[in-house]
């Protein structure tokens, strides 16, 4: 659409300076600030002065996505804890349950490796299952926030795979301790009541 843009003085309420380098100086500041409030009163006595810094400005129109993002990290690492808690607990589960089985796998010649890849295995699977759903709606949740922003970038495909990197690996170190002490364990202990 065509569009006009005029200087309308009934309207102007404020003027705009943009100050240097130099004048930013430690204290210099409030004296040009002086100096220009000086000169309003001249030609406005009957205006109160008043000004703000564009820099002050901009920062208010980002502190809703500043407490967004605030509370988006607390979120994030107490969803990050329960998680690694709930793996913690599974990796117990499981390796309880498969007690008989690691001590028969042990006695019959299997590697240590051999059992932390079997006991990890169901982690990594479940994983990556829940990476291949949470992703698309991840992307379309963050395509849909990044439209109310008038200049935005592009969500590229390594971040997902970053993402899903970062987890896999909280994962398996979460529940490492676990997997570890089991196939590590003498299967005397756990094959004693057969």
């Amino acid at each position: 659409m065509p569009v006009v843009i005029a200087n309308d003085t009934k309207v102007e309420n404020g003027i705009a300076f943009k100050l240097t380098a130099a004048e930013y100086k430690k204290g210099d500041i409030q004296k040009l600030i002086g100096r220009i409030e000086k000169q309003w009163k001249s030609i406005y006595p009957e205006e109160p002065f008043e000004y703000s810094f564009l820099g002050d400005s901009i920062a208010r129109l980002y502190e809703s996505d500043q407490q967004t993002q605030w509370l988006m990290k607390t979120a994030t690492l107490i969803t990050i804890f329960i998680s690694c808690m709930g793996l913690f607990g599974l990796a117990m589960f499981n390796t309880e349950r498969r007690t008989k089985e690691i001590g028969i796998r042990k006695v019959l010649g299997a590697s240590v490796p051999n059992i932390l890849y079997m006991l990890s295995r169901e982690i990594t699977v479940l994983i990556a299952v829940s990476l291949i759903v949470a992703s698309p709606i991840a992307w379309f949740f963050m395509q849909k926030w990044l439209q109310s922003f008038a200049y935005r970038t592009n969500l590229n495909l390594w971040v997902f795979i970053l993402a899903g990197g970062g987890a896999l690996l909280i994962a398996l170190v979460t529940v490492s301790y676990q997997v570890i002490r089991s196939a590590t364990a003498n299967p005397v202990n756990s094959l004693r009541s057969e």
